[in-house]
């Protein structure tokens, strides 16, 4: 069974109505990225970062997965489907993907300030007072901008060794996320999924560009990799 490594960013989940930053002229509800998504904002803020993410989550028990996501669950059936996505929502899991590698956290998941390693899942508010067993405050499961990617390292594990790559919803203009796609073998086919497609510059892999949403892209290349097959 050939290795399908899909990378998903904000533009997949748009379609199940989860509000996107690139559309939002660089903002997240109103709040400039930096005051709701950095450590700096955190030190300054914290009370205003916990309402952000907690109106997040809330967003998130109120949507559903897409026929984009519920798609690409169901080419598990003929691929061994690996998903890297950027977004923090769980619709990919919703939908019945088995294998999710999350760039940048998960929304319905807390950590300790102090402790990377102590991780909760939390489908409620988060409020200043929750703490874990040491007393230390918990903090969105978040990569926030400045901080380390911890899931870089497998991701790049999983894009070396790739069949077929798709890329889908996703500007390509977030890195080290945009630098994935470099790392796949020569020859390696890549289909890349978007209404709006950015310019991918000095990429050795063939790339097939479906200028499409979600919704209706991802099963027009389920027919196109079955025909392969």
């Amino acid at each position: 069974m050939k290795k399908l490594v899909v990378l998903t960013g904000a533009g997949i989940s748009a379609e199940s109505g989860i509000k996107t930053f690139r559309d939002a002229y660089g903002l997240w509800e109103g709040h400039d990225v930096m005051e709701v998504a950095s450590p700096e904002g955190w030190r300054n803020n914290q009370e205003l970062v916990l309402d952000f993410y907690n109106q997040r989550r809330r967003q998130l028990h109120q949507v559903k997965p897409n026929l984009g996501h519920q798609t690409l669950a169901d080419l598990e059936n003929d691929f061994d489907v690996h998903i890297i996505t950027q977004n923090v929502d769980n619709l990919h899991e919703q939908a019945g993907s088995t294998k999710v590698l999350h760039l940048h956290g998960e929304l319905l998941k807390v950590r300790s300030v102090k402790d990377r390693n102590y991780i909760l899942d939390w489908s409620h508010d988060l409020k200043t007072g929750d703490v874990d067993k040491n007393g230390h405050q918990l903090r969105p499961h978040i990569v926030w901008f400045g901080e380390d990617v911890p899931a870089l390292e497998e991701a790049l594990q999983i894009i070396q060794t790739a069949d077929i790559i798709a890329v889908i919803g996703t500007s390509l203009q977030v890195y080290p996320a945009a630098g994935l796609i470099h790392y796949g073998q020569p020859n390696t086919p890549i289909y890349y999924i978007d209404p709006k497609p950015a310019t991918i510059y000095e990429l050795a892999n063939p790339l097939e560009v479906i200028p499409m949403n979600a919704t209706e892209g991802v099963p027009f290349l389920r027919e196109k990799l079955r025909r392969r097959e």
